[in-house]
């Protein structure tokens, strides 16, 4: 089984900084705990504070796909819609 890399790059809008940082943080312990998380930490931008970045291992994309459908993922979008101007996540392999 090919183990999973995320990374993933939110950019909340100016005026919602705070609420997209708290609905990330409540993600933290519950998707740790996820079947298949070897890795799930969040960062911020030291010189631009509406950037978060989030670094994901994964045992499989599969395993990673079932996260991306869990209730507290979409409990997650749905409190920050309207608040993310800017969103991008990229699959990664390990290779060395």
């Amino acid at each position: 089984m090919t183990k999973l890399a995320i990374v993933a790059n939110i950019h909340a809008n100016p005026d919602r900084i705070d609420l997209v940082k708290a609905e990330l943080e409540k993600l933290l312990p519950i998707t740790r705990a996820e079947q298949g998380c070897l890795q799930y930490d969040l960062h911020r931008d030291n010189d631009h504070p509406a950037h978060f970045m989030v670094f994901e291992n994964w045992e499989s994309r599969e395993l990673w796909q079932r996260h991306m459908n869990a209730p507290h993922l979409a409990a997650y979008l749905q409190a920050t819609d309207g608040a993310v101007a800017q969103f991008t996540l990229n699959e990664m392999t390990h290779i060395g």
